[in-house]
């Protein structure tokens, strides 16, 4: 017996871990009202996968095997904007849930969250709305912004536009190892360029600097 008559919300997910998969495919199927429409397990599979079943919702996980969610979700969200992304994950690294909202995303929780909250947040998210995690993004936030008011507003002394090439890549989540392939750099050309960008910006974490170029340098 159907328990909605409008729309299913159409929703993909996209884990490396198949058993996970799984246990949210059947949960999401038992609580009526959602079509899982796919999934995948790797970053190129969830680009590519998202872009033939235009799936209402996506469930993502911050880190992949060949690379960031993050990242998949600025190429998702650029390509189709209309599609929502929301990252469950076990991490609540500060640099990884700032560069999930950065990139875009429209909620983060972690996977000790209940089914029925899951539930709830994907409703939510897909209504158009966001929801983050108050233990994570209010930690998150309240460090960046007291970090500024003790440093006072970072300013740019000039920027080089590689140096600013290499901020771009820290907004985007990137590791130091991911943009020197990015840059055809090596890892420790990348370390002086975030160490001359650090100082003058005169800040001392990843996450005030893509805030910064979030605020200053982007779009």
């Amino acid at each position: 017996m159907p328990k909605h008559t409008t729309a299913a919300i159409r929703l993909m997910m996209v884990d490396d871990h198949e058993v996970l998969r799984l246990g949210l495919r059947t949960l999401f199927s038992e609580a009526g009202g959602f079509q899982v429409v796919g999934e995948a397990g790797t970053s190129s599979q969830a680009i590519s996968e998202a872009e033939r079943l235009k799936p209402d919702v996506i469930l993502m996980d911050v880190r992949l095997p060949d690379g960031s969610g993050v990242e998949v979700c600025r190429a998702i969200r650029a390509a189709r904007p209309e599609t929502r992304i929301l990252f469950l994950t076990s991490f609540a690294d500060d640099d990884a849930v700032l560069a999930t909202i950065l990139a875009g995303a429209q909620g983060f929780l972690l996977k000790e969250v209940s089914s029925e909250e899951l539930l709830k947040a994907v409703r939510t998210v897909a209504t158009g709305h966001s929801i983050l995690d108050p233990a994570v993004t209010q930690r998150v936030l309240a460090r960046v912004q007291a970090q500024v008011r003790e440093s006072g507003e970072p300013k740019s002394e000039g920027l080089s536009p590689q140096e600013q090439r290499v901020l771009a890549l820290v907004a985007e989540g990137k590791t130091n190892k991911e943009i020197a392939a990015s840059l055809t750099l090596s890892d420790k050309t990348v370390e002086h360029y975030l160490s001359n960008v650090f100082q003058k910006l005169h800040v001392t974490r990843r996450a005030q600097a893509a805030a910064y170029y979030t605020r200053h340098l982007s779009g």
